[in-house]
C-alpha cells in the first residue's frame, strides 16, 4: 500500500471552503429569485445556524479523533442504529449533492456552449463525464484530491470576491421591491428561504471527515471549520445582495448564469464569461470534494460492521475505490432519471433533498457533545457543561426548523430514502451475530 501525504491547515480550510462555495452560490440566485429581497434574511438566518454548527463540529473534533465526521460523532453519542441512520443519510446527501453539483456544472457550462441547453442527451453526458474524471482523481488518492482542492478554491475565489465587494456599488435598491414577492408570510417565506440558502453550507463539517488522513487533527481541524465557515458566510451574503441588487427578481428566477448574468450588466460581456469561467471551475472543485468524502462515510461504517464490508476495503492508494465509485453510478442514475425538468428545476429539487438527508446528521450531531459529556461528569465543570448544552440546544432547533422549512414533498421523500435503510442495517446485524456464533 502507497504511503499518502497528510493534509495540512490549509487544504483542511480549502476543502471546507471549497464544498460550501461550489455551485450553491453560483446558482442559488436563481432559485431564490421568486422570493425576492426578504432571501437576504434567509442568507443571515441560515449563515449563524451554520456558524452554531461549525462550533458544534470543533468541539467535537476534539472528542472523537476518528474519521467518519457526523456518523462517527452520532454513534459515540447514541449508539449503533443512530450510527448507521445518520451514515445513511448523510451517504445519501453526498451522493445527491454530487448530481446537484454536476448538473450545476452543466448549467454554467451553457454559457460557452449555448447548444448544450438544447439536448438533454448531451447535458447528460457532460455531467456524467465529469462527475467520473473526478471520481477517478479521488481513486488515486486522498493527496491528490486535497491539491486539487487547493487549487480550485484559490482560483474561484477571485470573482466570487470582485462580485461580493464591487457589485455592491451597482445595487438598485428599485429591485428589492417587493421585498417579499412570493406571496406567502415573510415568516413562511424565511422559513423557505433558509432552507435553500443552508445547502449552500453544506460541508462545514468536511474537514472532520477525513481526520486519520489530517496532520495534527486535533488543532488543525476545529480552525479549518470555523475559518471556513465564515469566510464562505461574508461572500455569500455581500455576493447576493449584489446579484439580487443588479438583476431584479424576474430576471434571476429565469437565468442559468446568475452571477455571470450579474457580472454582464455590471462590466460587460468579457466579465459575464469570466465570472462564468469562474463559476466552472468552483462546481469543478466542489464536486472534487465532494467525492472525497463520498468514499470516508461508508468506509467508517463499514469498519465498525454496519455498512457491507465491501465498503471497508481500501486500494493500493488507500483510497475506498468501491465506495467511491459505487455512490458515482447513484448519483449518475439520480441525474439521469431528472435531466428531464429544467436545469433550475433539477437544482432546486436535488439540493432540498440533499438537505434534508445533511440535517438529520446535523440534528443527532448537535446533541452529541450533551451526551458524551453527561456520561463522564467527572471530566468536566459545571461552566462547560452549561455552554455545551446552550450550543446543543439552539443547534438542534435550528436544524428542526430547517428540516421543517424543506417542504412536505421533500420530507416524505427524504422519510422514505432514510427508513430504506433499515433492512440493510437488519442484514448486517444479521450476518454479524451469524458469524459471530460459528
Amino acid at each position: 500500500m502507497m504511503p499518502q501525504k497528510k493534509l495540512g491547515l490549509w487544504m483542511v480550510t480549502a476543502l471546507v471552503v471549497g464544498n460550501m462555495v461550489g455551485s450553491g452560490i453560483f446558482l442559488l440566485p436563481a432559485s431564490l429569485g421568486a422570493f425576492g429581497g426578504i432571501s437576504i434574511v434567509g442568507w443571515l438566518v441560515s449563515s449563524a445556524g451554520a456558524v452554531l454548527m461549525a462550533l458544534v463540529f470543533s468541539r467535537l473534533a476534539r472528542l472523537v479523533r476518528r474519521s467518519g465526521g457526523p456518523y462517527t460523532y452520532t454513534r459515540e453519542g447514541f449508539g449503533d442504529l443512530a450510527g448507521f441512520l445518520v451514515a445513511w443519510g448523510y451517504w445519501i446527501s453526498i451522493w445527491t449533492t454530487n448530481a446537484a453539483i454536476a448538473v450545476a456544472f452543466v448549467s454554467y457550462t451553457t454559457l460557452f456552449w449555448p447548444s448544450l441547453d438544447e439536448s438533454n442527451a448531451l447535458k447528460a453526458l457532460v455531467g456524467l463525464g465529469t462527475l467520473w474524471l473526478l471520481t477517478g482523481v479521488n481513486v488515486m488518492g486522498v493527496h491528490t484530491a486535497g491539491m486539487v482542492q487547493l487549487v480550485t478554491t484559490v482560483i474561484k475565489m477571485v470573482p466570487l470576491f470582485l462580485i461580493a465587494v464591487v457589485g455592491v456599488f451597482y445595487v438598485d435598491l428599485s429591485n428589492f421591491t417587493p421585498f417579499n414577492a412570493s406571496g406567502d408570510s415573510a415568516f413562511s417565506a424565511v422559513t423557505a428561504t433558509v432552507a435553500l440558502t443552508l445547502w449552500a453550507f453544506l460541508g462545514l463539517e468536511s474537514g472532520t471527515t477525513p481526520s486519520e488522513h489530517v496532520h495534527d487533527p486535533e488543532r488543525t481541524i476545529p480552525r479549518a471549520t470555523i475559518l471556513g465557515t465564515l469566510a464562505t458566510a461574508v461572500i455569500y451574503i455581500l455576493g447576493t445582495v449584489a446579484v439580487i441588487g443588479v438583476m431584479g427578481s424576474e430576471a434571476l428566477a429565469g437565468s442559468n448564469a446568475p452571477f455571470a448574468d450579474a457580472a454582464t450588466r455590471m462590466w460587460g460581456t468579457w466579465a459575464g464569461y469570466a465570472v462564468g469561467a469562474g463559476a466552472v471551475v468552483s462546481c469543478f472543485g466542489a464536486l472534487n470534494g465532494w467525492l472525497l468524502l463520498q468514499g470516508q462515510i461508508p468506509l467508517a461504517a463499514a469498519r465498525d460492521g454496519l455498512f457491507p464490508a465491501r465498503f471497508g476495503e481500501l486500494s493500493r492508494r488507500d483510497t475506498p475505490a468501491f465506495g467511491l465509485v459505487f455512490s458515482s453510478v447513484l448519483a449518475s442514475a439520480l441525474m439521469l432519471m431528472n435531466f428531464s425538468r429544467s436545469l433550475v428545476e433539477q437544482f432546486t429539487f436535488i439540493i432540498l433533498l440533499a438537505t434534508l438527508n445533511t440535517l438529520v446528521p446535523y440534528v443527532f450531531c448537535s446533541l452529541s457533545e450533551l451526551l458524551m459529556r453527561w456520561r463522564e461528569p467527572e471530566r468536566y465543570d459545571g461552566g462547560r457543561l452549561a455552554g455545551s448544552a446552550t450550543l446543543s440546544i439552539f443547534a438542534f432547533a435550528f436544524s428542526l426548523w430547517a428540516i421543517a422549512g424543506a417542504g412536505q414533498e421533500i420530507v416524505y421523500w427524504g422519510f422514505l430514502l432514510l427508513m430504506a435503510g433499515i433492512p440493510v442495517y437488519v442484514w448486517n446485524q444479521t450476518r454479524a451475530r451469524s458469524g459471530s456464533s460459528r
